[in-house]
């Protein structure tokens, strides 16, 4: 498990304990200026269009959650970020680099954890970061530094010398976020960083990830929307290749369709008459009966009333021409739960968005196989030219620029 510890990371001092709080010792200025810009994305397989005119930029020191359904374009966008995969259309800018034109460069800024951590199974977990720590250029004093670093900061110190087939899932995903920020780089880019891992450990790494964007920028993808409200400075939605939502947790759900819901609590009042005089009210569009829940009162009808635009005081204006009897009242806004739903739930089991046919839904394109397991192979600098990856590359090309799905 986690315990507490005192962790040099980067420029900062990190104190982590068990409840997962995280606190950087001495000021960490957050710099405005543009870190990435994404414009105008594209991309098909075929005839499938998985992305299709993505926008959007991340501040440097910013913590982005991207969110969809499953197949909504959120892994191909993170690939195309990391020069893993080439765009049909648009283009990605990396500290102002073009990274179709620089990838090697752009790599090197960039720590990259896919949603299923690529690793060798029978290699042991120290002889693994110290091969990434190679790979990524580390010199060989600094390398055992950050490996130690990493080892505590990830909770590796059980596991450090046990071959991955013997790691559990919750493990390897500690591993492959270790890997990502072993070389310290300006950027992280996290595939679904906590899945696996139990609640404790979740709370720990949630932290991590807040702390990291103080100096760094972080793009994570997650399907626990509560954790992307609690950790991201801003979400943005894909649905189907195209983005649907883009600000804080608090203006995505401002700007839902469905902006309150007011639960009341009637008495001497027909359900019929109710839902026929409400809905008359500018900004009602459903009154519902509640089943199933405790009554304030004896007797009373309780329903809730799906407004558009929030009009309390018309509201409560056609329950007083009624000469109802309020019992009870209460109104709250939309979750990001609610809101992703209506953002997203109309079309998201239809076509567009996802992985290419044959690729595997969470494997690593042409270098993986159908099931989403890296190939074993070289992958060497120069092997296949910058920025691609040979046929079979391995998974710890990325950190010198020749396989960015590591």
């Amino acid at each position: 498990g986690f315990r507490r510890r005192r962790i040099h990371f980067g420029a900062g001092l990190w104190y982590i304990n068990g409840a997962g709080a995280a606190a950087a010792r001495g000021p960490v200025a957050k710099n405005p200026k543009t870190m990435i810009q994404i414009s105008n994305l594209t991309k098909d397989y075929g005839v499938t269009r998985a992305l299709d005119g993505v926008s959007f930029s991340v501040n440097s020191g910013e913590i982005l959650g991207l969110l969809g359904p499953n197949g909504a374009g959120k892994t191909t966008t993170m690939r195309i970020v990391t020069g893993y995969l080439t765009p049909t259309a648009g283009t990605v800018r990396v500290q102002e680099m073009d990274v179709a034109e620089n990838p090697l460069a752009v790599k090197r800024l960039i720590g990259y954890l896919p949603e299923f951590a690529p690793l060798y199974a029978d290699m042991v977990v120290h002889d693994y970061l110290q091969y990434v720590g190679a790979v990524r250029r580390l010199a060989p004093n600094r390398r055992g530094a950050r490996i130690r670093a990493m080892t505590e900061l990830c909770g590796l110190g059980d596991v450090i010398h046990r071959p991955f087939r013997e790691l559990s899932r919750g493990y390897k995903q500690r591993v492959g976020l270790a890997h990502a920020m072993l070389s310290d780089p300006d950027i992280l880019i996290l595939d679904e960083p906590t899945s696996g891992l139990d609640p404790n450990q979740i709370v720990e790494i949630r932290s991590i990830i807040k702390e990291a964007g103080r100096e760094k920028t972080v793009i994570f993808s997650t399907h626990i929307l509560s954790e992307a409200e609690s950790t991201c400075d801003r979400i943005v939605i894909i649905n189907r290749g195209r983005v649907v939502a883009d600000g804080t947790a608090a203006l995505v759900k401002a700007r839902a369709v469905s902006g309150m819901v007011v639960r009341l609590a009637l008495l001497d009042a027909p359900l019929d008459e109710v839902q026929r005089h409400l809905l008359a009210v500018p900004g009602v569009d459903r009154v519902q009966r509640v089943l199933n829940a405790p009554l304030p009162a004896a007797g009373a009808l309780l329903v809730d009333v799906n407004c558009v635009r929030p009009n309390l005081r018309e509201l409560y204006a056609a329950i007083k021409r009624r000469d109802w009897v309020v019992a009870g009242l209460n109104s709250e806004g939309h979750s990001l739960e609610d809101t992703f739903r209506e953002l997203t739930g109309a079309a998201a089991h239809g076509p567009g968005g996802g992985h290419p046919p044959g690729s595997g839904a969470h494997g690593n394109g042409a270098s993986g196989n159908a099931a989403g397991n890296p190939a074993p192979g070289n992958g060497a600098p120069g092997s296949s030219g910058p920025g691609r990856a040979a046929p079979g590359g391995n998974p710890a090309g990325a950190a010198a620029g020749e396989e960015a799905a590591s």
